[in-house]
């Protein structure tokens, strides 16, 4: 830990936070990946790779990178599980960075919005790129700034903000996800976990707590290159480049910096105590888009290369393991970055990559028994109308999209519900019998209940064809101005 600083106090913004996790996986046999071959990165025969041990911070060094493949996952019997609904298999899939009005404003029931404040003035929201369009700030101080107090009104800080912030998709630009909020759930009061940025709400959907985080961790460019030339990713976690680290509000209200790797309990923890299998999919760190392998910054698992192996896979598998009907019974997945809905990469190839991994869900011998969370992890820059609640001094954060899809999930149902990344967490928590707690989040989060009717008569599944108006390759680099 570094000197502290003067106190820190966190935005006073009310907000309210309902968090669904989206994420994007290219699996080898996906249409998406076949449309362009993915550069190739070094593999390791091993599914656990060790290096040498710092005998000061036990993480490895000098290990190869993780495979971008691993073998099929052993099969797993998930009605053996005892639950306390029909639910079986939860996935939670968190993509990244889009406000709810920027996905659903124009949604029929929603609580959306076509125009915005900026500042006092009034302006429409126009038509979103399908395609590329440019990183917007939405980092801590940005959010604060875009919330002004509750008044919503701070979204234009750049150039680009001024462009790019205030658009919003059109009907037939996300078909796929108005067909399935029209045939499951869509929630408009779903909130970002974190006033802030990615890294502590992707640490918020699997732990219902940043550690105090809130903002991204920062490397300094020197050794982030020098990590990257020996064929690793950059890494948000306890193999962040050399001297990296991210800012924390310690229990004393002082900003510190501290190694992004971190030993708070998770919601694998709890799984792993009731001894329930669960995985979380994400990009290798060899592969962009592993900053938002959420694990990576839990020390026990980083840096314990059997229970790496044991638990974290390769977003790359994803689809071909849910089409062999090799998920546990609970699922994280986020994507690899071109794939992620960032809005400097592809919109359409991210949505088509997530329409083959909702597919495949549907098509697979689980569907019967399986609720998926689809979710973005923050807001992204892009404007939204509604104050967030305030629960703590860390959120919640701007509005997200969200949607509930689920053979029980109550069709083409509006839910009007405060919700937030934690309340995925303690739907879990609720179905498995899982105690105690992780947080004060989990503890008082609304774990979906009004989003699910198990009395119904279960939705038949809804498969959407895949967008074919996608611009260049999904692996083309971002413009240099994005």
């Amino acid at each position: 830990m570094a000197r502290r600083r003067s106190p820190v106090r966190l935005a006073a913004a009310a907000i309210v936070l309902i968090v669904v996790a989206f994420a994007c996986a290219s699996a080898s046999t996906s249409t998406s990946a076949q449309q362009a071959a993915s550069p190739t990165p070094m593999a390791y025969p091993s599914n656990a790779p060790r290096g040498t041990v710092d005998p000061e911070t036990g993480q490895q060094l000098d290990a190869p990178p993780d495979p971008i493949t691993a073998a099929l996952p052993a099969a797993v019997d998930a009605s053996a599980y005892t639950t306390r609904t029909p639910i079986k298999q939860v996935v939670f899939l968190l993509l990244e960075n889009r406000s709810f009005d920027n996905v659903f404003g124009t949604y029929p029931g929603a609580n959306g919005a076509t125009t915005a404040d900026d500042h006092g003035v009034t302006r429409p929201l126009t038509h979103a790129p399908l395609q590329r369009a440019h990183d917007l700030p939405h980092c801590y101080n940005c959010n604060v700034a875009s919330i002004d107090g509750g008044l919503m009104d701070g979204f234009n800080q750049t150039d680009a903000a001024d462009q790019y912030a205030f658009t919003q998709f059109h009907r037939s630009d996300v078909e796929a996800y108005w067909s399935w909020a029209k045939h499951y759930v869509v929630a408009d009061r779903f909130f970002a976990s974190a006033i802030g940025p990615s890294f502590p709400n992707h640490m918020y959907s699997i732990a219902a707590t940043s550690g105090g985080a809130i903002d991204n961790p920062w490397q300094p460019p020197p050794t982030l290159v020098e990590m990257q030339q020996q064929g690793y990713a950059k890494s948000w976690g306890c193999d962040i480049a050399r001297d990296g680290y991210v800012e924390i509000v310690d229990p004393e209200g002082y900003m510190v910096k501290v190694a992004p790797c971190f030993d708070f309990q998770t919601e694998g923890d709890l799984l792993n105590a009731k001894h329930i299998p669960w995985a979380y999919y994400a990009a290798t760190n060899a592969q962009l888009g592993y900053i938002w392998s959420a694990y990576s910054a839990i020390d026990r698992y980083r840096n314990d290369p059997d229970l790496w192996a044991k638990h974290i896979r390769p977003v790359d598998d994803v689809i071909r393991d849910i089409t062999a009907d090799r998920l546990p019974p609970v699922t994280w997945i986020t994507p690899r970055f071109q794939l992620s809905q960032h809005p400097e990469y592809n919109f359409c190839w991210g949505q088509n990559w997530t329409i083959e991994v909702v597919n495949a869900l549907m098509r697979s011998a689980a569907w019967k028994d399986t609720m998926l969370v689809v979710s973005w992890d923050d807001f992204g820059g892009f404007y939204d109308h509604v104050p967030p609640v305030r629960l703590d001094d860390n959120g919640l954060g701007i509005r997200v999209p969200a949607m509930v899809i689920s053979p029980y999930a109550k069709p083409g149902y509006v839910d009007h519900t405060t919700y937030e990344f934690s309340s995925v967490l303690r739907f879990i928590e609720d179905n498995w019998s899982l105690r105690p707690f992780l947080t004060r989040r989990d503890r008082i989060a609304d774990g979906l209940r009004n989003a699910m009717d198990f009395s119904q008569q279960p939705s038949a599944p809804d498969p959407q064809p895949l967008r074919t108006d996608c611009h260049g390759s999904i692996w083309d680099a971002p413009p240099p101005e994005g």
